[in-house]
């Protein structure tokens, strides 16, 4: 399982900004094959962050599969 706080631990350093986020998210399961995405802790709030942050994260996750 893919959680958000594992990788924003490990690329918290490549992310600025939101779109980088979610790209990440979806280099990260494509490069694992994993087959669920756990939203665990709510992102940091870059200022391109949408309110519907959530749903986008998991949209991210689930086009990469």
């Amino acid at each position: 399982m893919l959680s958000l706080s594992e990788l924003l631990l490990k690329e918290s350093d490549n992310i600025s900004n939101f779109e980088e986020l979610k790209s990440c998210i979806q280099k990260t399961a494509i490069e694992t094959r994993e087959l669920h995405f756990q939203v665990d802790i709510e992102p940091p709030a870059y200022d391109d962050r949408p309110s519907d942050w959530h749903d986008q994260l998991n949209l991210a996750f689930e086009s990469a599969r």
